[in-house]
């Protein structure tokens, strides 16, 4: 009776180990994924210049709204600009040739990057576009239709 406990414990332990062998493989170390800064940090922010290529009110790529193609000496950039309606409500334009300086940080979004936008000059205008948190500031909605200002 022993000698038949002991072989069947014999082979529910040779069973379950034939059972969980082709999971063992599957715990494999997991290599760290490479940091990303998804979120807006105003120490990380830089200044580029260059001249206006190509402006959009309305892109539909990665992160909608108002675009600006800018060349700076290092070459092409695509630069978010917050927020649309407000750009509008401020008077605030851009043409291909305008001459810009523009704050801002590059944010990692997936596996492409974004320069967004915080702060636009052109010539003596200057226009703050998003937040110091990274938030697009939209237009202030008042009765007088006079009145254009920034909500953060």
């Amino acid at each position: 009776m022993k000698v038949n406990i002991r072989m069947c414990l014999g082979c529910a332990a040779f069973a379950g180990a034939l059972w969980v062998a082709p999971f063992s493989g599957a715990q494999q170390k997991q290599t760290p994924a490479a940091p990303r800064n998804m979120s807006y940090d105003v120490s990380r922010e830089t200044s580029i210049q260059g001249t206006v290529i190509s402006f959009t009110a309305a892109a539909s790529s990665p992160m909608a709204g108002p675009h600006a193609s800018i060349q700076t000496a290092s070459g092409p950039l695509d630069v978010h600009l917050g927020n649309a309606r407000f750009l509008e409500s401020s008077h605030f334009s851009l043409s291909p040739g305008d001459s810009v300086r523009i704050v801002g940080e590059t944010v990692v979004n997936g596996n492409s990057s974004q320069f967004l936008a915080r702060i636009i000059q052109k010539g003596g205008q200057s226009l703050t576009v998003r937040s110091v948190r990274g938030f697009p500031v939209r237009p202030v909605v008042t009765n007088s239709a006079s009145r254009a200002g920034g909500v953060l």
